[in-house]
């Protein structure tokens, strides 16, 4: 029998929203791309090896982004870089948007890029691996886990006062 694997969840938090999903096939693009347009993303961060062809997402308005790094390892410091200009472009231009991530299982490579996204939003590393796993349970491995722990925000998609309104500093 196949073990199955955990629904898409959705993680909200402030103005920013995430899909994390396990990888689709060619075979479950149809079922995938309802999804992603259900949640409204039209960004995919895909961390892993492709499975699919890209060009039926990007026929639908939903682009997708290679940011391949090793299974149950935390994530170099160049797909960091890139996941946060698109989160800080994304949500810029659309607060309220979704922005999807997977990997393999949605287990661990893409959750840990959540995780850091709330931790730069001012969330402890600790409550966001909760919420995470509230959703996706079993997400987050031993070594990921010790990465968050050691991972300090620089405060990239925090709030801010700047006199008048609370602003989000991009």
């Amino acid at each position: 029998m196949k073990a199955r694997r955990p629904e898409p969840a959705e993680i909200e938090y402030r103005n920013m929203r995430f899909l994390i999903t396990d990888r689709p096939t060619d075979h479950t693009l149809d079922k995938y791309i309802e999804e992603l347009q259900k949640h409204g993303a039209k960004n995919v961060v895909r961390v892993c090896d492709p499975t699919y062809s890209t060009e039926r997402l990007e026929s639908e308005g939903i682009n997708v982004l290679d940011w391949q790094f090793d299974d149950g390892s935390p994530p170099p410091n160049e797909v960091v870089n890139n996941w946060f200009n698109l989160l800080k472009t994304r949500f810029k231009e659309e607060p309220g948007c979704c922005v999807a991530v997977h990997c393999v299982a949605g287990l661990g490579r893409a959750p840990v890029l959540v995780a850091i996204a709330l931790m730069e939003a001012g969330m402890k590393y600790e409550d966001a691996v909760e919420l995470i796993r509230q959703k996706r349970r079993g997400a987050i491995n031993t070594k990921q886990l010790s990465y968050l722990q050691h991972y300090r925000p620089k405060s990239r998609l925090r709030h801010t006062r700047n006199g008048h309104s609370q602003c989000l500093i991009l």
